[in-house]
Formats: structure tokens, sequence, C-alpha cells
């Protein structure tokens, strides 16, 4: 069984003490190093202790935990968020495939993220997930300007304004970009739907997500199709076509 060295870094002392009582009754593999009530003394605890594995709470007075990765980038060791809310943070999370657990944390949940953390372990590309988080999180609104797609040799980076369209091809999606450009990324449509919907991004089709500030033409029809940048042609399913319609009044 593979050790795990862990920290958990969070300011309620509640749920400091939760998690370290179901690590003890579910998680054997892990020992607990260090708790840390701010996101300071996690900082120099995890510099000191070389965890293998921190439990970073999001929300925490003075820095976010997202702070605190900053702080201590590069990355060379696993990390499972833990938060009360925050729906655009888990959303960024999926989309780098990293682990998060809700508060109040549920043994089975929190069995599953150390397993996983455990494979992770074992697997190289872990830095450039986290790197691919924090500029994917740097826009609190929602808006991300840039898009960073973790590899497992690096991040690739895309702006925003230069994808026309996202396009479902299974478990992969191809981005259309200007230039006559496209990239295979292997990401779910829905992945860019949840990260990208609230910087300008509408899904559609089943199929298709675009881009609203490259319309060029809606012509209508029982869905209708869209004209967009460098005539691409995409076509609006019927149940979509009120909702389109009104995201068009709002350009």
């Amino acid at each position: 069984m593979t050790q795990i060295k862990a920290i958990i870094v969070d300011d309620e002392l509640h749920g400091r003490k939760a998690l370290q009582r179901g690590l003890a009754e579910n998680c054997p593999e892990v020992t607990v190093l260090a708790q840390c009530e701010t996101p300071e003394d996690g900082i120099d605890k995890i510099r000191a202790l070389r965890p293998n594995l921190v439990f970073l709470d999001i929300q925490m007075p003075n820095l976010s935990g997202f702070d605190v990765l900053q702080q201590l980038s590069p990355i060379d060791f696993e990390v499972v968020f833990v938060t009360s809310y925050d729906q655009y943070a888990i959303k960024a999370f999926k989309f780098s495939a990293l682990d998060y657990l809700l508060k109040p944390v549920d043994p089975d949940e929190l069995i599953q993220a150390v397993q996983r953390a455990v494979e992770q372990l074992e697997r190289a590309g872990g830095p450039y997930r986290y790197q691919s988080l924090l500029n994917n999180i740097d826009h609190t609104s929602g808006k991300i300007e840039k898009l960073a797609v973790p590899t497992l040799d690096g991040i690739d980076f895309y702006k925003t304004e230069d994808i026309i369209y996202c396009d479902a091809d299974g478990h992969y999606t191809t981005l259309y970009l200007v230039g006559k450009r496209k990239e295979v990324i292997s990401k779910t449509l829905k992945d860019f739907e949840n990260l990208l919907s609230q910087s300008g991004f509408f899904r559609i089709h089943n199929s298709s997500l675009i881009n609203m500030r490259h319309i060029q033409k809606y012509v209508r029809g029982e869905g209708g199709y869209v004209v967009l940048t460098e005539d691409h042609h995409v076509t609006v399913a019927r149940r979509k076509k009120d909702a389109f319609l009104g995201m068009l009044d709002k350009i």
C-alpha cells in the first residue's frame, strides 16, 4: 500500500478535525503531518514538510487556496480542494481533471479522492494540471480571456476571442480557430461549455458550442443556422432556438 504524507489547510477548526477523523477512520495509508489554520502557515508547512498530498480549503482569510498554490508553484504534490460552494471553481477543477470535496465531506468521496491522488502521484503531468487551473480561475467572474488546456507535456493556451466554435467528437472536441486553424482536444464539449458559458459562448446544438462574438448572420428556419467567421455554417437545434434568439438580443 502506497503511504501518503498529507497536510490539511483549513481555517475552520471543525473542518480540520472532521477531515482528520475521516482520514483516520477510512484511509489508513494517509498520515497527516500537520493541520494548518491559516494559509500562511500552510505555505510554511508545505515547504518544510514536503507532503505528497494537500487538502486545501478555498475560502480562507487573507489568501485563498488558489493564492496558496500560486506561492508554491511549481507544484510537486497532489491537491484535493475542499469547498462549501463556488460553482465556477468546481467547473474549473473538472476541466483541469482536479479533485475536490464538498463540505461536509462524505466518507466514500474522501476514500475515492485519496485513491485518485495515489493514482495521480504515479503519473506525470500533475504540475501542468494545476497551472492550467490557476490560469482558468484568475477571472473570478467566470469570464476567461485565455483558455489554458492541460496536456501530457505542458499547457496549450488559446485566446477565447480566437475560438470561433467548438464541435463535439465523442470524448474529444475540435476547436475551430481564426486563421482556418483547428485543434482536437481530449475534453468533452460539456467540459468546454461549463468553463466558457460565462465568456460569451452558447451551445446551439448538442454537438456545437459557438462564440457569439463570431456570428455573422442568422438564417431562420425550423431551428435555422448561423454563419460564423470564415464562413462556418452551424445548425441551431429547434429546442435551442428560443434561448439562442434571447442571447442574440443581448449582443
